[in-house]
Formats: C-alpha cells, structure tokens, sequence
C-alpha cells in the first residue's frame, strides 16, 4: 500500500482514537472526496498541524483502510487541491479490525493554505476544536502580512494603544466595539488589527459561531512603547 511497509500498531491507535476528534486530529473512513479532505489539511497547516487518521470512521471504529486509491486521493488533496502544495508524512498501522493509516499535517510558515472550493474559488480553513472553520478575512490579511519580531521595541500609535486597552479591559471584541473605542472607521481598525495580529499583538477567538479578537500570545507590553 504505497509502499507503507505497517507496523504494529493496536493500542497506539486504540489510544489516539480514545482522544476522539479535536484541534489536531481528525477521523476519515470515506476518501471520496478530494476536496472535503483538501480542507481538513488546510485547517490543520493553518493552525498548528495535525493528523488524519484513515480507516477510522467518525464514531470511532476502526473499518480499516480500503485500498490504495484512499491514499492517492489524500495526497492529490495535499498537493492539487491545497495552495501552496503540503507534503503530508504517512504511516501504516496494523491493528485487530485493519489497517490505520496516519497522515501527518505541519503547520505551514507560508500561510494562508487555501483548499479549493467546487466552484473553483479558493478559501482558507482554520481548525477550531473538531471544526474545520472558514477563516476570517482579517485572518488572511493578517497571515499575509506577517512579519518577523526581531527583539526591537516597537512604538504603538495612540489609536493602536486605545484599541489593545480595549481588548485589556474586555478580554474579547468585535470589530464594531474596537472603532467605538479608538474612534477609527471600520477600514481604519481593521488596518489596525491586521497590523497587530501580523506580529503576534493580537489573536483570533473563536466564540459563539465567529472569531473575534483578542491579546495575542505573543503580546509583552515591555517590548512595546
């Protein structure tokens, strides 16, 4: 089966499945469908990696892998169907019900990593508990501008200082009460928020349905004047 020479495998498996579905794992019995699994990946590169497991259905069970054209399918997912192309690592389980396969996902550096849609459109993914979510405009914008820290301090506009006291005080924010409190347009605080988000000052949340922001993980406000 391309070439997987499986290993023994039962209670590794047995021990991912028990974790159920979740930000970095994700079950798939049916490889039919290029594009669906197009999007799994695209989530996953676009958050912090994860796997497929191939041959488990989403209750858990283990049917095994069918054949080899499942494999070839993932991988025609991976590169023609996800941009920029991903190279996913496989690995052959043996176990009691059949064989399990591992697809291995890294977070990709160069994001965003579109899947692309049945009308041809291409759209960005990101992975939220066991969802594979649309990402958010903002996000895009903030992944293609992103820039690298490089240990310097960074002045903060007054406008960008109101706006990360604002999520301070809130913990999370829309859109809408972030150009209420710094008293910008809409263009003008998304432009604020890109910016932000590019070097780690602010985040997406997903809550309720839709993404929202908040302090990046990355934010120390030693580092900034």
């Amino acid at each position: 089966m391309k070439d997987l020479r499986p290993i023994k495998g039962k209670y590794y498996i047995a021990g991912l499945i028990s974790q159920g579905e979740h930000e970095h794992q994700d079950f798939k019995f049916a490889i039919s469908d290029a594009l669906k699994i197009a999007r799994s990946i695209s989530a996953f590169a676009n958050n912090d990696g994860g796997r497929l497991l191939i041959g488990v259905k989403d209750n858990g069970r283990i049917a095994g892998v069918r054949n080899e054209e499942d494999i070839f399918v993932v991988e025609q997912a991976a590169e023609m169907y996800c941009r920029p192309a991903q190279q996913l690592r496989f690995t052959a389980f043996t176990t009691d019900d059949g064989i399990v396969i591992r697809a291995e996902i890294d977070a990709c550096p160069d994001r965003p990593v579109q899947a692309r849609e049945p009308d041809g459109r291409w759209r960005a993914y990101y992975r939220v508990k066991d969802e594979n979510i649309v990402a958010s405009p903002l996000m895009v914008r903030a992944w293609q501008h992103r820039k690298r820290q490089s240990g310097a301090m960074i002045a903060l506009s007054e406008q960008e200082s109101v706006l990360l006291a604002e999520l301070r005080r809130s913990g999370m924010a829309n859109v809408e009460q972030l150009m209420i409190a710094s008293r910008q347009s809409r263009a003008a605080t998304e432009d604020i928020i890109v910016n932000l988000a590019a070097i780690g000052i602010v985040d997406f949340c997903y809550s309720n349905g839709r993404f929202m922001l908040c302090e990046g993980s990355d934010y120390d406000k030693n580092n900034y004047i």
